[in-house]
């Protein structure tokens, strides 16, 4: 397995992964009533509808890209089935596979894109733009109700960094980079794209575009889509271009309409993007706070008049707790609310000072840096954990929101409750977590995470809850998703969101750019 291929029933790299630890576990059986859980079905096991695309169709195919980048292997098809929320591991696991793609296709350029859209539209197949495929909402699951079929458009041979202006600060990299590779790619000119969200080992450039991704390091380098000055995007009538400047007001904005589009409006095939000198310095510090609604006043004070760190995350008690009983780390924290803040580049020591300053006269105590590195150092791992949930008997899953500040503590406290209320009268009592990880001078996220014991049917025990957690979030003046984006999962609630004119209006724009709704059917606009 290359570093850029994931385990097809699970997260990441099979050889990283990590059994639960005894306390953990005695947590889980204890506290949730979890008992035995079943392990996943072997590939081979796996059920798959027959290829749908007839010769004709995938000969077509051939001549765009290649015969040998058609590929309608059992393996290929699995491995772009949906993408790696929980529900969609319960369903691979179990051996589920019947909208998994006909064919998986691989181009190797913009022009190439350009041509299978255009067979595409005329044949009536379906295709789903794929990047990394660490979707959770369902941004991977095409409807396939109207279409001869579906094809994933593995985007991994457009993995270029095409340019860099070391003048302007940009670079352009094609939507197949990697994170990582993008981060190896840009360091040999002492950049840096300082995007780091936990899908980071696996996700790509297109990825985070389409779905406006945001990472741990927001406060210091912004969200992606903030970071994002042009576009190149392949649609079935042809290339738009997006972002000649910096700023303009040469009209809307068309970079906006394509960022957390999601696939449904185009194909993202060059990305030009911000980047930052690599930082001479990184320093990651715990505090902890008595309270969560102490320690959200304190991050307020920061986002709002500074100095603002890179990174800056608040547990609640609950996330608290459990990151305290795991083995390596220490129980400074307990009883209280733990903060995480980082601080990259020149100046950290007086930068560190300053907000030291702030959060000791918000009632923060300072804790030092080895809570701070152990949490750096084990950021990526909790993909993993889930795995090992699963393996349990667990179900274990997260969601997330966003508000201004004088609603994030009314959000938190509705959210929670629906999450408890639900899974308690499914008779699987949970644990649910929370922390703040995204902050900015009007508001913050709420970042929830949600373990109980499996249900017998898990599936819908999950999205039983997830639906209470969306009413809850709406009847609460929140955002459906800060920065897992919409795809099959929240199209309802962003339906209630945003209103039936402003839903139309895009759906006039999908009308133009594509005509024949190929593009990612049911994902987004529903």
């Amino acid at each position: 397995m290359t570093s850029k291929e994931m385990l097809w029933s699970g997260w990441g790299d099979p050889a990283h992964a990590a059994p639960l630890e005894p306390a953990l576990r005695g947590l889980l059986e204890q506290a949730l009533g979890v008992r035995a859980g079943t392990l996943p079905v072997t590939l081979d096991q796996v059920r798959l509808p027959p290829v749908a695309l007839g010769p004709e169709v995938l000969a077509d195919l051939g001549g765009a890209v290649g015969d040998a980048n058609v590929d309608t292997t059992d393996e290929a098809r699995v491995r772009h089935t949906r993408g790696k929320s929980t529900v969609d591991l319960l369903r691979i696991r179990a051996g589920e596979a019947d909208d998994a793609p006909d064919a998986v296709v691989r181009p190797a350029s913009h022009d190439e894109i350009l041509i299978v859209l255009r067979i595409a539209t005329e044949r009536s197949v379906a295709v789903v733009p794929f990047g990394g495929g660490t979707s959770v909402v369902g941004g991977l699951a095409a409807r396939r109700d109207g279409f001869v079929g579906v094809v994933a458009l593995d985007l991994g041979r457009l993995d270029r960094l095409v340019a860099v202006d070391p003048v302007s600060r940009t670079a352009t990299l094609e939507p197949g980079v990697r994170a990582p590779d993008a981060e190896a790619l840009l360091a040999p000119h002492g950049f840096t794209l300082g995007h780091f969200p936990q899908s980071f080992e696996y996700a790509s450039i297109g990825g985070f575009a389409a779905t406006r991704s945001s990472g741990q390091s927001s406060a210091g380098y912004g969200r992606f889509d903030d970071m994002v000055v042009g576009l190149r995007v392949a649609t079935p009538r042809g290339t738009i271009e997006a972002g000649r400047a910096p700023r303009s007001a040469a009209g809307p904005d068309l970079r906006q309409l394509f960022l957390g589009s999601e696939g449904t409006l185009g194909v993202i095939t060059a990305v030009t993007t911000r980047v930052r000198p690599t930082p001479p310095q990184r320093v990651v510090e715990a505090w902890r706070f008595d309270s969560f609604t102490g320690g959200i006043d304190a991050v307020r004070r920061l986002a709002q008049d500074g100095p603002l760190p890179t990174v800056v995350r608040l547990s609640d008690e609950y996330e608290t707790a459990v990151n305290t009983i795991r083995p390596g780390e220490s129980d400074a924290a307990a009883g209280g609310c733990l903060a995480i803040v980082g601080y990259d580049g020149s100046d950290v020591d007086a930068v560190r000072t300053a907000a030291g300053e702030v959060l000791r006269k918000a009632g923060a105590t300072p804790l030092g840096t080895e809570l701070g590195e152990a949490w750096a150092r084990g950021r990526f791992h909790a993909p993993y954990l889930r795995d090992a949930l699963l393996d349990a008997g667990a179900l274990a899953e997260t969601l997330e929101t966003a508000t201004f500040w004088s609603g994030l503590v009314p959000l938190y406290e509705a959210v929670r409750g629906a999450l408890v209320d639900s899974l308690d009268q499914a008779g699987t009592t949970p644990l649910v977590l929370c922390h703040v990880s995204h902050v900015y001078a009007t508001g913050a996220s709420l970042y929830f995470t949600v373990v109980c014991a499996l249900a017998d049917d898990p599936v819908a025990q999950w999205r039983q809850a997830k639906e209470s957690a969306t009413a809850a979030i709406l009847a609460a003046g929140g955002t459906i998703t800060h920065h897992h984006a919409v795809g099959v999962d929240h199209a309802a609630g962003y339906r209630a969101e945003i209103g039936p004119l402003a839903l139309g209006a895009l759906r006039a724009v999908k009308a133009s750019l594509d005509p024949g709704g190929i593009l990612n059917p049911g994902v987004l606009l529903g």
